[in-house]
């Protein structure tokens, strides 16, 4: 849900986005877990120096982030934008991370590995997000060299991710596969693929409003455009079952389907209090209808930004100011009452 929300691919009733990350470690500098402080300052200004000052015109969108220097409040507001992962977030050591102006390319530094370089584009555009990580990885290329071994691959810190380096993921919105618990056959034939469905927020987070991350497990042994179309074909037959299960629900009981709908759209449009995770669920059942066409006040892109919008650190940042778990709850609905209550 970074960056720019707007998508007007064939897959965008249920694919959110598609993002490529890829690993990296410098050859001349321990891995972070065993850096000292002057190490860590060194990778820093190495990563900065030959992005920042590089003459291509990719550079000049980016912007330089001393996550350390940052509040709470910020910190966790990249988080929910998808910019920065919770360890970074939450990192005592010298770390930052160098973002483009539209949020759609995030460079961290000193996480788990020296670098994790990210690209997220919306909707079904993999072949869009591999392309843009492919060439900031080029352009690092040219100015450090990377931990490498002919025979493994990229070295990283985490076994999973020696060889290429590279998770492909989608996230993808499955409301039917959750309501009609076949998600769990979806996730037990993922796993036997190699590939792992998680949550909002990645590993160890909650699938909130039915959104689930599908990535690849496996990075060694196979080049990055197989493990891409590995994502992208299993990608296609989820969606194909979501939207048999969709169609099927309303033809069982279209008046129980509609009721559901409009249900959450009038609490959304009404409610004076509303928690984070309500929201999203009530989002989630918006959106189906919207896909269904049965809901026509609101289209997607305004639903993908307010599931952005409501979330804690950004809806702080909106107001300007911090605010209570009450006093969240009380601004949420205020926002979405606004974003979504007719004129």
């Amino acid at each position: 849900m970074a960056g720019n929300v707007t998508d007007k691919s064939s897959e965008s009733d249920i694919v959110i986005s598609s993002r490529v990350r890829l690993a990296r470690n410098l050859k001349d500098f321990p891995f972070p877990f065993r850096m000292d402080r002057e190490q860590g300052i060194g990778v820093l200004n190495r990563v900065k120096d030959s992005l920042m000052n590089n003459k291509s015109a990719l550079s000049k969108d980016l912007l330089f982030v001393d996550i350390r220097s940052l509040t709470a409040i910020d910190r966790q507001a990249m988080v929910e934008r998808h910019l920065i992962s919770p360890n970074l977030a939450e990192s005592r050591a010298d770390c930052a991370a160098i973002v483009s102006r539209d949020n759609r390319i995030s460079i961290m530094i000193n996480e788990e590995d020296h670098l994790r370089i990210q690209c997220i584009y919306p909707g079904m555009q993999m072949d869009k997000a591999w392309e843009c990580c492919n060439e900031i990885d080029r352009m690092l290329e040219e100015k450090v060299e990377f931990a490498f071994e002919p025979r493994r691959g990229y070295l990283t810190c985490c076994p999973t991710n020696v060889g290429t380096g590279i998770r492909a993921s989608v996230m993808l919105h499955l409301p039917a596969l959750a309501m009609t618990g076949y998600i769990g056959n979806v996730l037990d034939a993922c796993s036997k693929l190699g590939v792992a469905v998680r949550g909002l927020y990645g590993e160890h987070s909650e699938a909130l409003g039915n959104m689930f991350q599908v990535s690849n497990q496996v990075t060694l042994g196979q080049a990055e455009e197989e493990i891409i179309k590995h994502i992208n074909n299993i990608t296609s037959q989820i969606i194909e079952q979501e939207r048999v299960l969709r169609n099927e629900l309303y033809k069982q009981n279209s008046f129980r389907f509609e009721d559901r709908v409009f249900r959450s759209y009038g609490i959304l449009s009404n409610a004076r209090i509303i928690s984070t995770e309500e929201s999203l669920r009530l989002l989630s059942d918006v959106r189906l209808g919207v896909d269904m066409g049965i809901i026509k006040q609101t289209g997607k892109e305004m639903l993908n930004e307010l599931m952005l919008l409501i979330q804690p650190a950004i809806l702080q940042k909106t107001v300007g100011r911090p605010l209570s778990s009450e006093e969240r709850d009380i601004h949420r609905a205020d926002l979405l009452r606004g974003k979504l209550r007719p004129a």
